[in-house]
């Protein structure tokens, strides 16, 4: 495709030669003759001059390229429209495999793909063009929206309902048992039923190995059109807002709430029952003990407005420095004194 016809596609303009040749697309360090990329930070700026690609997205502010280039407000968000022109994942046909295993009273909608070794329970529902990639376990009373699509390995807990367009990667676990157990005047732990589910909204993503838990009695919610990546965990009852990102290794404990918009850097870790206000960006490695109001920046454990935290690490880092400045201070005053004390008598 040439870059002109490329562009207009993307609905941006082009600056230099627009017939060139685009035939992929790459990352700016690994690009090279035919492949388009692009550069959104002045962090990757010097790469312009060093570039092997045919041609680059650019934001307006950066200078002109010695390769010709697409502008855009958004160079991000641009390549990646552009990558869905040259790359779409292969579907499987539709079909059930000879070695799935269906129960009782399982309704499939048009076009849906059983793989391999799935297992399916009782009174289970599969919408229109969904895909289950092998050796997933679906338990019974599950409902699956269209063109929702399953990979290899997950299991999906009774009573779990996943809306439309929403994509489950491999291992991942939604509805299994909350960690509910009830301390007893013995000592022991009593286990808790866990008769609740989890509700998954449209065009979700779960990461790989991310388990999402159901409750005791009601259900765990997860919003419309938020990101969860691999290896996270949503403990029983919690209730995500729509668009959320939750990155690597979060951890929510039972019965948080999450606001739209809400955004979880890696191995952050709320406690139970504490709600995160809209617009709440909390940063990597953070620990939420309690409530955070809308539309703030928190970081640190526990977590600090994002200004102070970062005043407070700086004085963390010269502590050593600062307690000396101290020691030496107390030795000089203790002198002072003691030729006070010699003076008066």
């Amino acid at each position: 495709m040439k870059l002109g016809e490329l562009a207009a596609h993307l609905g941006c303009p082009v600056e230099g030669n627009p017939d060139v040749e685009i035939r992929g697309l790459a990352s700016i360090q690994q690009a090279g003759p035919g492949e388009l990329s692009f550069i959104e930070s002045e962090k990757y700026a010097r790469f312009i001059k060093l570039t092997r690609a045919e041609a680059l997205i650019l934001d307006w502010r950066t200078p002109v390229s010695k390769v010709p280039c697409i502008r855009s407000e958004q160079p991000r968000l641009t390549f990646a429209h552009a990558l869905e022109l040259f790359y779409q994942p292969r579907r499987p046909a539709p079909g059930i495999h000879p070695t799935a295993i269906l129960g009782a009273n399982v309704q499939l909608g048009e076009n849906v793909h059983l793989g391999a070794y799935v297992v399916i329970g009782d009174d289970v529902t599969i919408g229109p063009e969904a895909v289950i990639y092998p050796n997933c376990t679906i338990y019974n009373d599950v409902r699956i929206g269209v063109r929702t699509v399953v990979h290899a390995n997950c299991v999906l807990h009774e009573r779990t309902k996943i809306g439309d367009e929403c994509i489950v990667q491999s291992g991942a676990v939604v509805g299994g048992e909350g960690f509910g157990f009830v301390p007893t005047p013995e000592g022991t732990w009593h286990k808790m039923p866990q008769s609740g589910y989890v509700r998954v909204e449209d065009q979700v993503e779960i990461g790989s190995n991310a388990a999402i838990d159901r409750p005791s009695v009601g259900f765990t919610h997860i919003g419309r059109g938020t990101k969860i990546d691999n290896l996270v965990m949503v403990g029983h009852g919690c209730e995500i807002g729509e668009h959320c990102l939750l990155v690597g290794q979060v951890g929510l404990a039972g019965g948080v709430k999450l606001g739209r918009n809400v955004v979880l850097a890696g191995q952050v870790g709320v406690a139970g029952h504490a709600a995160i206000g809209d617009r709440t960006v909390v940063s990597a490695q953070s620990g939420i003990p309690s409530d955070v109001e809308p539309g703030t920046v928190v970081s640190g454990s526990p977590a600090l407005p994002h200004a102070l935290w970062l005043r407070t690490s700086a004085l963390i880092r010269r502590l050593p420095e600062l307690f000396q400045n101290l020691r030496d201070l107390q030795r000089k005053v203790a002198l002072l004194q003691q030729r006070l004390d010699s003076g008066h008598h």
